[in-house]
This record gives structure tokens, sequence and C-alpha cells, in this order.
């Protein structure tokens, strides 16, 4: 029997499956920057400031009008993975958290009972372009950690384990274990409430990169988990013996292994897997809880306290030109990079 129970085309945002709630995915060419840490003004005539999700000339602004983006928003009841390939992100929280990351970094915040925070992507290099790749994968928080205390930690690209395999001829298949384990590779711990916490729920976040014609076969897991993988770069791959093209995602049973047979280029991957919270959802934007009316009191709630307030003082609040890598954690702990 197949391990592939269906492949279908990548959307925006890309479709995912219980405990996942849904990945966006961006790329995004940005021209060199300016002193402001955004485009040169020239450049966003014609777009629709504030909601740019058109790409022009290569890039999008999203929510942002001097630097790209996304300021000031809340959160509740669920957890984002942000995993930053290309690029930097600067982050700034309600709780006074800050940090700026990229270039294989990951952040993994909790929202629990609610916070806001900005994702603007500052474009430091001023004399060439600033490209940028990154995954936001949002999970849901079962109903008894929805009220959770928010959390956020990083995982420098350092420190991630990597998983690396040889095929026959020599050619290298490259897994990045962000959660979840491969035979002895174990991923950096992940939020103490996160549904990943708990090594029985097989919550699995990798990106893999293949070289051309390399061959790796993806191991079985347990029984009845959701298992996706999402090739999004490359030119054509063989899964199993169907031939399938970049932008699309697979969806397989997790108890099968599953043969992967690269083609003339190099491939990239992301792979989510998970075992299922089974929990009603109910999702207003930003905030996902288990009912209608814990949404209605969320919002109200929001319009009272607005999450503890915003700190910093522009609702896109960037890190200074010359800053590198950190985190500043709502405990004053400071981590450089």
């Amino acid at each position: 029997m197949s391990a592939i129970i269906h492949i279908s085309p990548l959307g925006f945002p890309w479709q995912t499956k219980d405990p996942f709630l849904f990945c966006a995915f961006h790329e995004d060419t940005y021209p060199p920057g300016n002193t402001a840490l955004g485009p040169d003004p020239t450049l966003l005539t014609g777009r629709n400031l504030g909601q740019d999700f058109q790409s022009k000339d290569g890039f999008r602004m999203y929510h942002g009008t001097v630097v790209p983006g996304f300021p000031a928003h809340p959160h509740r009841g669920f957890e984002t993975v942000t995993i930053a390939q290309k690029g930097l992100v600067d982050h700034s929280d309600s709780l006074g958290a800050a940090g700026r990351f990229g270039n294989g970094d990951v952040q993994w915040m909790t929202a629990g009972k609610g916070v806001q925070h900005c994702e603007m992507f500052p474009l430091l290099n001023t004399s060439k372009n600033n490209p940028l790749l990154m995954f936001q994968i949002w999970i849901n928080l079962p109903k008894a950690k929805k009220m959770c205390a928010p959390h956020f930690s990083m995982l420098w690209s350092e420190e991630i384990p990597k998983y690396i395999h040889h095929d026959d001829q020599n050619k290298k298949t490259e897994v990045t274990v962000i959660a979840g384990t491969l035979f002895d590779t174990e991923s950096l711990p992940p939020a103490p409430d996160s549904w990943a916490n708990n090594p029985e729920n097989g919550v699995f976040i990798w990106t893999l990169e293949m070289e051309p014609g390399a061959q790796w076969i993806l191991p079985a897991h347990g029984a009845d988990l959701s298992r996706t993988l999402y090739y999004f770069q490359g030119k054509d791959v063989e899964l199993e013996n169907k031939k399938v093209l970049p932008n699309h995602l697979v969806e397989m049973v997790s108890d099968q292994s599953l043969r992967i047979t690269n083609g003339p280029e190099v491939s990239h991957f992301l792979l989510l897997q998970g075992k299922p919270i089974n929990e009603p959802i109910a999702q207003y934007g930003p905030f996902v809880m288990n009912h209608q009316s814990e949404i209605q009191e969320t919002m109200r709630e929001y319009q009272l306290t607005q999450f503890g307030g915003w700190p910093w003082p522009k609702p896109d609040h960037t890190h200074a030109h010359t800053s590198g890598r950190f985190a500043k954690y709502a405990n004053g702990k400071i981590e450089t990079r």
C-alpha cells in the first residue's frame, strides 16, 4: 500500500492538518535598504500600503508601510514557530521581550492567554538585495493550555541539530530537526506548554535539503498522526513512483516509510507531523479557542487590556541598524549571537 494519501498544489497559506492550523510561507527579494531599514520610498508607489500582499518588483510590504512586515497585532490560544531561513526578523512584544533573528534561526512563541507582538523585516544591507525566505507555522494549543502564560524562546541556527545522510552515490540529504527526533538526532526542547512538549504526541517539524540526484527514505513513525511533506523549491522529485513538481504538498500515512529520489536540482522541503488534538476549534483572525463564546470574551478582554499594552515607541518597532542577532526575554535575560 502506498504511503501517499494525496498530492495537491500549495496555496497561501499552506493548508495543514490538526494539530497545526496553517503555515504561512514568505519569499521576497527585497531591494537594498535605506536608513529607515526599508526600501527606497520611490519603490512603494502603486502599492496598497498596509495591505500589500501582491508581489510587485519581487517583494511585498505586507502590513508594513516603511519597513516590510507585520506591525503590532495580538494572538491568543496557539503557538507560532517562525523559521527564518534567509533574511532577518525584528521581534518586539507586549511583555517587553524583543529580538533580531534570521538566516537559519527559529523563534518559538506560545501566545497562550494573550500577547501582542510585531514582526518586521529590516533591510540591513544598503548595497545589495535583502532576500527573505521564512515560514510561520501555527500550532494549536489544547483547551487545558490555551490560557497558559505567554512564552518565547530562540532556537539559534548554530545549535539546531541536523541529521546528515549520504546515499550509495554519496549524495547528501540534510534534515534540520526543529522539533521531534530523527533516529539519534533530537531537537532542542520545545516550548514548555506546547503540544510538542510531550513526545507521545509525535510532533515533528523538519526542513530537508537534498542534493541533485540524492535518495533518502523518510522513516515510518507511529500510526494515526497527521503527516505532510511540503515541496517548495527545486525542479522535480520522485516519491515512490510518483513524479512531483515543486509547490505541492504530499499528505501521507505516518506509519509507512517513503522513498524520495531528487531530480537534477537542489530540492527543499518542510515536514509537519503530529498527533491531532481532536478538539473543537473556533477561530477569529489571530484568536484560536474552542468555542465562539470564548472568542467573544477574548475580543472583549483585548479591547479592555490590549494584552498588556504596547511598551515600544511605534507599532512597527525595529532595532538599531548596528544590532546583531539577539534575544531579550521578558525576565531581562539577554542572549546574543
